[in-house]
Protein backbone atom coordinates (compact mmCIF):
# COMPACT_ATOMS: atom_id res chain seq x y z
CA UNK A 1 0.00 0.00 0.00
CA UNK A 2 1.55 3.29 -0.66
CA UNK A 3 1.47 6.01 1.66
CA UNK A 4 -1.32 8.06 0.13
CA UNK A 5 -3.81 5.59 0.26
CA UNK A 6 -1.64 4.50 3.72
CA UNK A 7 -3.00 7.73 5.33
CA UNK A 8 -6.17 7.61 3.75
CA UNK A 9 -7.28 4.30 5.22
CA UNK A 10 -5.73 5.60 8.97
CA UNK A 11 -8.31 8.90 8.75
CA UNK A 12 -11.17 6.16 7.81
CA UNK A 13 -10.19 3.73 10.84
CA UNK A 14 -10.07 7.13 13.27
CA UNK A 15 -13.48 8.47 11.63
CA UNK A 16 -15.05 5.09 12.36
CA UNK A 17 -13.35 4.66 15.65
CA UNK A 18 -14.92 8.07 17.21
CA UNK A 19 -18.20 9.31 16.10
CA UNK A 20 -18.73 11.56 13.02
CA UNK A 21 -21.48 14.46 13.43
CA UNK A 22 -22.54 16.09 9.98
CA UNK A 23 -23.93 19.20 11.03
CA UNK A 24 -25.38 21.83 8.09
CA UNK A 25 -24.76 25.15 9.91
CA UNK A 26 -21.97 25.70 6.88
CA UNK A 27 -23.98 24.57 3.72
CA UNK A 28 -25.53 26.78 1.20
CA UNK A 29 -29.39 27.10 1.94
CA UNK A 30 -31.80 25.64 -0.80
CA UNK A 31 -28.96 23.06 -2.06
CA UNK A 32 -28.29 19.58 -1.49
CA UNK A 33 -25.12 19.31 1.26
CA UNK A 34 -21.60 17.81 0.15
CA UNK A 35 -21.56 13.73 0.58
CA UNK A 36 -25.35 13.26 -0.18
CA UNK A 37 -27.09 11.79 -2.47
CA UNK A 38 -31.44 11.73 -3.18
CA UNK A 39 -33.01 8.55 -3.96
CA UNK A 40 -36.52 7.57 -3.41
CA UNK A 41 -38.21 3.88 -3.05
CA UNK A 42 -41.49 3.97 -5.50
CA UNK A 43 -42.96 5.86 -7.67
CA UNK A 44 -44.07 9.44 -6.96
CA UNK A 45 -43.18 12.85 -7.03
CA UNK A 46 -39.48 13.61 -6.89
CA UNK A 47 -38.18 14.23 -2.99
CA UNK A 48 -36.78 17.71 -2.28
CA UNK A 49 -34.12 17.76 -0.26
CA UNK A 50 -32.25 20.82 0.54
CA UNK A 51 -30.87 22.83 3.70
CA UNK A 52 -33.39 25.47 5.37
CA UNK A 53 -33.03 27.86 8.16
CA UNK A 54 -34.86 26.72 11.24
CA UNK A 55 -35.91 29.72 12.61
CA UNK A 56 -38.53 27.80 15.09
CA UNK A 57 -35.62 27.78 18.08
CA UNK A 58 -33.99 30.58 19.98
CA UNK A 59 -31.03 30.48 18.35
CA UNK A 60 -31.83 29.51 14.52
CA UNK A 61 -29.67 27.25 12.86
CA UNK A 62 -29.71 25.38 9.66
CA UNK A 63 -30.90 22.22 9.17
CA UNK A 64 -31.28 19.62 6.40
CA UNK A 65 -35.21 19.24 5.21
CA UNK A 66 -37.36 17.25 2.94
CA UNK A 67 -39.90 19.39 2.38
CA UNK A 68 -41.67 17.86 -1.32
CA UNK A 69 -45.58 16.95 -0.56
CA UNK A 70 -46.54 14.43 -2.56
CA UNK A 71 -49.37 12.07 -0.47
CA UNK A 72 -48.41 9.38 -2.33
CA UNK A 73 -48.76 6.45 0.87
CA UNK A 74 -46.11 4.67 -0.63
CA UNK A 75 -43.57 7.03 -1.28
CA UNK A 76 -40.48 6.83 0.61
CA UNK A 77 -37.69 10.26 -0.13
CA UNK A 78 -34.42 9.23 1.15
CA UNK A 79 -30.92 11.01 1.27
CA UNK A 80 -28.09 9.14 1.46
CA UNK A 81 -24.68 10.07 3.06
CA UNK A 82 -22.31 8.55 0.44
CA UNK A 83 -19.07 9.16 2.36
CA UNK A 84 -19.12 5.89 5.01
CA UNK A 85 -20.19 2.01 4.46
CA UNK A 86 -20.53 -0.04 7.57
CA UNK A 87 -21.63 -3.22 8.82
CA UNK A 88 -21.77 -2.81 12.23
CA UNK A 89 -22.11 0.54 14.52
CA UNK A 90 -24.29 3.37 15.91
CA UNK A 91 -26.46 5.73 13.28
CA UNK A 92 -28.31 8.57 14.90
CA UNK A 93 -30.04 12.19 14.35
CA UNK A 94 -31.98 14.79 15.66
CA UNK A 95 -35.36 15.63 13.63
CA UNK A 96 -38.44 17.73 13.84
CA UNK A 97 -42.10 17.14 12.35
CA UNK A 98 -43.02 20.01 10.45
CA UNK A 99 -46.34 19.07 8.70
CA UNK A 100 -47.67 16.41 6.54
CA UNK A 101 -51.17 14.98 6.55
CA UNK A 102 -50.76 11.52 5.47
CA UNK A 103 -47.82 10.96 7.83
CA UNK A 104 -45.38 12.56 9.56
CA UNK A 105 -42.30 10.53 9.55
CA UNK A 106 -38.45 10.21 9.99
CA UNK A 107 -35.96 7.98 9.94
CA UNK A 108 -32.78 6.36 9.39
CA UNK A 109 -31.58 3.91 7.06
CA UNK A 110 -28.76 1.19 7.05
CA UNK A 111 -26.68 -1.39 5.20
CA UNK A 112 -28.25 0.31 2.44
CA UNK A 113 -27.72 -1.37 -0.90
CA UNK A 114 -29.86 0.57 -3.58
CA UNK A 115 -33.57 2.33 -2.67
CA UNK A 116 -35.32 -1.59 -3.11
CA UNK A 117 -33.03 -3.04 -0.50
CA UNK A 118 -32.39 -1.77 3.05
CA UNK A 119 -33.06 -1.79 7.06
CA UNK A 120 -35.56 1.26 8.18
CA UNK A 121 -36.60 2.18 11.38
CA UNK A 122 -38.57 5.09 11.51
CA UNK A 123 -40.59 7.45 14.06
CA UNK A 124 -44.49 8.16 13.15
CA UNK A 125 -46.21 11.50 14.51
CA UNK A 126 -49.05 10.29 12.97
CA UNK A 127 -49.67 7.04 14.24
CA UNK A 128 -47.14 7.70 17.58
CA UNK A 129 -44.71 4.75 17.11
CA UNK A 130 -41.69 3.44 16.47
CA UNK A 131 -41.06 0.59 13.77
CA UNK A 132 -38.21 -0.98 12.23
CA UNK A 133 -38.14 -2.56 8.74
CA UNK A 134 -36.50 -3.99 6.00
CA UNK A 135 -36.99 -3.33 2.48
CA UNK A 136 -36.33 -5.95 0.51
CA UNK A 137 -36.79 -5.64 -3.60
CA UNK A 138 -39.37 -3.15 -2.83
CA UNK A 139 -41.15 -4.88 -0.29
CA UNK A 140 -41.25 -3.41 3.39
CA UNK A 141 -42.04 -5.94 6.04
CA UNK A 142 -42.02 -4.60 9.64
CA UNK A 143 -39.49 -7.09 12.08
CA UNK A 144 -41.48 -7.58 15.43
CA UNK A 145 -39.28 -6.43 18.80
CA UNK A 146 -37.94 -9.36 20.86
CA UNK A 147 -39.95 -10.65 23.43
CA UNK A 148 -43.41 -9.59 21.38
CA UNK A 149 -45.80 -11.65 18.90
CA UNK A 150 -44.69 -12.15 15.65
CA UNK A 151 -47.19 -9.55 13.90
CA UNK A 152 -46.33 -6.90 16.16
CA UNK A 153 -45.75 -3.76 14.64
CA UNK A 154 -42.79 -1.77 16.53
CA UNK A 155 -44.05 0.14 19.73
CA UNK A 156 -46.44 2.59 20.72
CA UNK A 157 -44.69 5.89 21.83
CA UNK A 158 -45.39 9.39 21.86
CA UNK A 159 -43.50 11.33 19.15
CA UNK A 160 -43.94 15.17 19.85
CA UNK A 161 -44.79 16.84 16.56
CA UNK A 162 -42.89 20.47 15.53
CA UNK A 163 -40.22 19.49 18.49
CA UNK A 164 -36.62 18.57 18.19
CA UNK A 165 -36.11 14.64 19.07
CA UNK A 166 -33.30 11.88 18.72
CA UNK A 167 -33.78 8.79 16.67
CA UNK A 168 -30.88 6.03 17.14
CA UNK A 169 -30.39 2.34 15.66
CA UNK A 170 -27.15 0.26 17.44
CA UNK A 171 -26.33 -2.76 14.86
CA UNK A 172 -24.28 -5.47 15.05
CA UNK A 173 -24.36 -8.62 13.10
CA UNK A 174 -28.07 -9.76 12.96
CA UNK A 175 -29.02 -7.28 16.13
CA UNK A 176 -30.28 -4.11 16.35
CA UNK A 177 -31.32 -2.15 19.23
CA UNK A 178 -33.87 0.89 19.30
CA UNK A 179 -33.17 4.14 21.25
CA UNK A 180 -35.98 7.16 20.90
CA UNK A 181 -34.64 10.47 22.79
CA UNK A 182 -31.94 8.06 24.34
CA UNK A 183 -34.53 5.80 25.98
CA UNK A 184 -33.84 2.42 24.90
CA UNK A 185 -36.99 0.90 22.98
CA UNK A 186 -36.77 -2.37 22.22
CA UNK A 187 -34.50 -5.03 20.29
CA UNK A 188 -34.94 -7.28 17.67
CA UNK A 189 -33.28 -9.35 14.87
CA UNK A 190 -33.32 -10.28 11.55
CA UNK A 191 -30.23 -11.69 8.52
CA UNK A 192 -31.55 -10.35 5.46
CA UNK A 193 -28.78 -7.68 4.66
CA UNK A 194 -25.49 -8.77 6.30
CA UNK A 195 -22.79 -6.75 4.30
CA UNK A 196 -21.24 -3.08 4.67
CA UNK A 197 -24.08 -0.53 3.36
CA UNK A 198 -24.54 3.06 2.94
CA UNK A 199 -26.50 5.51 5.76
CA UNK A 200 -28.78 7.42 5.45
CA UNK A 201 -32.51 9.41 6.05
CA UNK A 202 -35.92 8.43 5.37
CA UNK A 203 -39.26 10.26 4.82
CA UNK A 204 -43.09 9.17 4.27
CA UNK A 205 -45.50 10.48 1.66
CA UNK A 206 -45.89 14.13 2.38
CA UNK A 207 -44.07 14.51 5.85
CA UNK A 208 -42.05 17.57 5.83
CA UNK A 209 -39.07 16.64 8.02
CA UNK A 210 -36.24 18.70 9.60
CA UNK A 211 -33.11 16.93 10.43
CA UNK A 212 -29.31 17.69 11.83
CA UNK A 213 -27.09 16.68 13.50
CA UNK A 214 -26.78 13.11 11.90
CA UNK A 215 -23.87 11.04 13.90
CA UNK A 216 -22.24 7.98 12.41
CA UNK A 217 -20.23 5.78 14.60
CA UNK A 218 -18.59 2.22 13.35
CA UNK A 219 -17.61 -0.28 15.37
Amino acid sequence: MDFTRFLGAALLLHSLASAEVIRFDNCVPGKLPPGWTVAMTHAGAAPRWEVVRDESTAKPRYVFAQLSRDSTAGRFPLAIWDRIELRDGDVSVAFKTMDGVVDQAAGIVWRYKDPNNYYIVRANAVENNVVLYKVESGVRLSIAPKGLPSRSYGVKHEIPRRKWNTLKIAFKNSSFTVFFNEEQLFETEDRTFSKPGKTGLWTKADSVTYFDEFTVKGK
